[in-house]
């Protein structure tokens, strides 16, 4: 149900509605805005309404929060759900209990809010900000906790949580701004000192590879360390493994399924922000073209570092087989992945036996455990 199609009388005393009131939440002040949208669009666009009083909120670049009063998905997608005349302003309440606050012209009413389903990517809704948002307003939410989603967009953190874990991982270097700041030579040296090019240069807390450079030669490092510098204080530098991609979708709370492994044919030299989400020129391979037993250790580790961080809900993990030795080796962890029609989080759990919309009402159900 949208909220056009609700009978609502502004009040004090709260709107009462049957069913799971479900806030969808999108956009947001990221970098990786743009994407959000997407998948938003096409989360709603498969969700149950018989199940569901949806709610879409929308948040703009600018942070300004807005009810989304129509029912056009496509204009989430592309941006104009912003001009709709319908939009109200709303807030979510940190009091508990008053759920999602909308304000009319003169009167203000508040929704009960039973679940929430953030499809936020990147910073300011993946890193664990939104999460203990909705912590303090006392609402289930789908995804990670705060902690996993904190040090889940940490890739220096990431790291550190998973080596306990004996999953073998690239090797790297950490960079800080002051230090580069400072003096780059001497960080560009340290690098040089350790790897042979090509090296891979990555904000350390930045989503869908936005910042992500390959590095060739001194010259590309340096201009690679100062595009990375834009989007965090902490930068790794790894070296290149040479291999498959491989991507791995998990979706749990204490006992935590693994799909079928998937594989990545980038059409870039990398599996670039617009090679993920805005063109279909990659190749993806279900399930990935690797042998039976990697599978198996690929899945096995996609749950270990699942479990090292402290996951629920869902999560992509994506790893390298390397080509010399087909030796798994771990990449990254995406907690809240891309659902647009081309992002692999939805596909690989489809070729598992999972539709669409069934695992959207798992993910929902899993966030409302223990209500």
């Amino acid at each position: 149900m949208f909220f056009e199609e609700l009978t609502i009388e502004f009040t004090n005393e709260g709107v009462i509605m049957s069913g799971i009131n479900l806030l969808v939440l999108f956009g947001g002040v990221s970098t990786e805005h743009e994407v959000s949208r997407i998948s938003a669009a096409s989360v709603m666009s498969r969700l149950d309404r018989d199940k569901y009083n949806l709610m879409p909120v929308g948040i703009t670049k600018s942070g300004q929060w807005f009810l989304y009063g129509d029912s056009d998905f496509e204009a989430v997608s592309n941006g104009l759900w912003e001009k709709s005349e319908k939009n109200l302003p709303a807030i979510l309440s940190t009091s508990r209990g008053d759920g999602l606050v909308v304000f009319g012209k003169q009167t203000v009413a508040k929704i009960p809010v039973d679940c929430i389903f953030p499809v936020l990517h990147g910073a300011n809704g993946e890193d664990g900000t939104m999460q203990g948002l909705f912590e303090v307003a006392g609402i289930p939410y789908v995804g990670c906790s705060v902690g996993a989603s904190a040090n889940g967009m940490d890739k220096a953190v990431t790291k550190i949580l998973v080596e306990p874990y004996q999953v073998e991982q690239a090797d790297y270097i950490l960079v800080q701004k002051h230090l580069f700041d400072t003096s780059p030579e001497i960080s560009i040296e340290k690098i040089e000192s350790k790897f042979a090019y090509p090296v891979f240069v990555k904000p350390s807390s930045s989503g869908s590879s936005v910042g992500v450079s390959k590095a060739k030669d001194r010259s590309e490092l340096k201009n690679a360390l100062i595009e990375a510098f834009k989007y965090d204080r902490k930068v790794l530098v790894e070296e290149m493994i040479v291999g498959k991609e491989v991507e791995v979708a998990v979706l749990g709370n204490l006992d935590p399924i693994a799909s079928v492994p998937g594989e990545i044919e980038p059409s870039r030299e990398f599996y670039s922000y617009e090679a993920k989400y805005l063109d279909n020129s990659s190749g993806l391979y279900i399930p990935a073209r690797i042998p039976d037993e990697t599978k198996e250790i690929v899945q096995k580790k996609a749950i270990d570092v699942y479990r090292a961080l402290g996951c629920r809900g869902l999560s992509r993990v994506d790893f390298f087989v390397r080509n010399s030795d087909n030796q798994v080796i771990f990449n990254e962890i995406n907690t809240i992945p891309g659902f647009t029609s081309i992002s692999m989080y939805p596909k690989l759990f489809e070729a598992s036996g999972i539709s669409y919309s069934e695992l959207l009402d798992r993910l929902i159900s899993l966030a409302m455990e223990g209500k």
